[in-house]
């Protein structure tokens, strides 16, 4: 029987996934749903290892990736610490809803990585990836763990080095379009950069993923999986009691948004100032 462990804050997402985890893997034992890297720490310290974990990148508590370093419990709870060692080696499936982080490393040295809002499909592909790797017993995924995190280490991108400026496509020319002049990118089989004057233009990028790793947070968001947007494009939103939002952009766009319910905390965060 395979064991799975799901590492997520959000209940809304870990409910989707647990329901989706129950059609794809009926015969598989959820063991537990852990909301925080603290009760992560200790319940993998106190538990045998699952076959497979769903690990969200970023919890209330810090990010997951401090997991990954040991921690051993003193008698009434009390942390110790521990230098060196994994606390999981077991094949992981990252779930997020950002990724300014090294994309590549995830797909390089764990299962696979989901963006949320978690698409059934998508899911389903991770658990096939899954089951095939795990035919492979060659596979030490203590290792790749370790890679992981060395190569997020190394890869991640300075915070202080954006990029300002993106060659466009335009009547047979290659232009430079400076980042404050764009509106939005959007995916429609090519990804289209959108100034705030409405002009439309090719960009040079194959995904939105290879974007936002250039793009400076605080500028840009990424509002769902067409569309990245600048902040001063936006011209307000409205809530639904279903938790998305509509995202309404500024004229002369004219355009409207969905925000997923799982994102909308951190749109409302992004758009205030408030995001980390």
């Amino acid at each position: 029987m395979l064991r799975t462990v799901i590492i997520e804050d959000e209940p809304l997402v870990a409910n989707d996934l647990k329901k989706m985890l129950g059609e794809l893997l009926p015969d598989a034992q959820l063991q537990g749903v852990l909301t925080s890297v603290k009760a992560a720490k200790k319940w993998f310290a106190e538990n045998p290892e699952p076959d497979l974990a769903f690990v969200d990148i970023q919890l209330a508590d810090g990010v997951s990736f401090e997991i990954f370093t040991r921690t051993d419990y003193l008698p009434g709870g009390q942390e110790n610490p521990v230098i060196g060692g994994n606390t999981i080696q077991c094949p992981v499936i990252f779930t997020t809803a950002y990724s300014e982080y090294a994309v590549r490393a995830f797909k390089l040295n764990s299962i696979d990585y989901l963006l949320k809002p978690i698409d059934r499909e998508e899911l389903k592909l991770a658990l096939d990836k899954f089951q095939r790797l795990r035919q492979n017993m060659s596979v030490d995924w203590s290792v790749q763990i370790t890679r992981l995190l060395r190569d997020l280490q190394h890869n991640e991108p300075d915070k202080n080095k954006y990029k300002e400026r993106f060659m466009v496509q335009s009547r047979g020319r290659m232009l430079p379009v400076n980042s404050a002049s764009i509106a939005c990118f959007y995916r429609d089989e090519i990804i289209f950069l959108i100034t705030h004057d409405n002009h439309r233009h090719v960009s040079e990028f194959n995904t939105l993923e290879e974007l936002e790793k250039l793009l400076n947070p605080a500028a840009f968001f990424r509002a769902n999986r067409q569309y990245i947007v600048h902040l001063n494009s936006v011209d307000g939103f409205r809530s639904h009691a279903t938790g998305k939002l509509t995202v309404y952009l500024k004229p002369p766009l004219e355009l409207e948004l969905d925000i997923s319910r799982e994102k909308a905390v951190a749109f409302k965060d992004w758009l205030a100032g408030e995001a980390q």
